[in-house]
């Protein structure tokens, strides 16, 4: 068994969404101050982050869409780990939309569809901001009909930023799919035969965390 990490470090000042706050990571407890309240030769670190929702690599529940649709605390473990994967390659487009997939999408009833864009390889760089690839409304349609179970992208939005509408968000999350954005190291997932799991933390009222995303080879 081989376990691969598709998913970026949280970094102190780190931007994954222009327009958003940074992650603020310090001591809320330092070793050097824990000392005075354990035995000699005992110490702690706590720490503390303070960041918005939307940071690294994240999932986004139906909440985050829709007032009434599942928030992280609702999501079932069986729409987010262990779930057969199916790797779409998109590096070689020619437009930043991707419109199909390669393959009959009645073939990923139940599946986790992950979209390998290359995007990730402009992570903290301003490119990463401009022009990135993302699906177009139709076909998350067409993802919605085939009964995917969950869906992924190593870009900066799966829907496109150039205006105010987000129809890849408003058909998955409509109909209860989970998203992951911002993943990376796809290149080393085979297309098909890997199991994919992205967790994020149990929390009640919030429709996005980061996760520690990975697939099982």
């Amino acid at each position: 068994m081989q376990l691969i990490d598709l998913s970026h470090t949280v970094e102190h000042g780190m931007v994954t969404y222009k327009g958003l706050p940074a992650p603020i990571i310090c001591d809320y407890l330092s070793r050097e101050a824990s000392r005075a309240k354990y035995a000699p030769g005992t110490e702690f670190q706590i720490g503390k982050i303070e960041m918005v929702a939307n940071t690294g690599t994240y999932l986004d529940s139906p909440f985050h869409r829709y007032p009434q649709g599942d928030d992280l605390s609702q999501l079932k473990l069986e729409t987010l780990a262990n779930l057969d994967c199916v790797v779409v390659r998109a590096i070689e487009r020619r437009e930043r939309a991707i419109d199909r997939v390669p393959f009959n999408v009645s073939t990923l009833k139940g599946k986790a569809v992950l979209f390998h864009t290359g995007w990730d390889a402009h992570w903290r760089t301003d490119q990463y901001f401009e022009n990135h690839p993302h699906l177009t409304g139709e076909l998350a349609e067409q993802l919605v009909e085939a009964g995917v179970t969950l869906v992924g992208i190593d870009s900066f939005n799966i829907d496109s930023t150039d205006d105010g509408t987000r129809p890849v968000h408003s058909a998955l999350l409509g109909a209860g799919i989970p998203i992951v954005e911002h993943m990376c190291g796809l290149a080393a997932i085979p297309e098909r035969g890997a199991r994919f799991f992205a967790v994020p933390v149990k929390v009640k009222g919030m429709g996005t965390f980061p996760v520690r995303a990975f697939a099982k080879l």
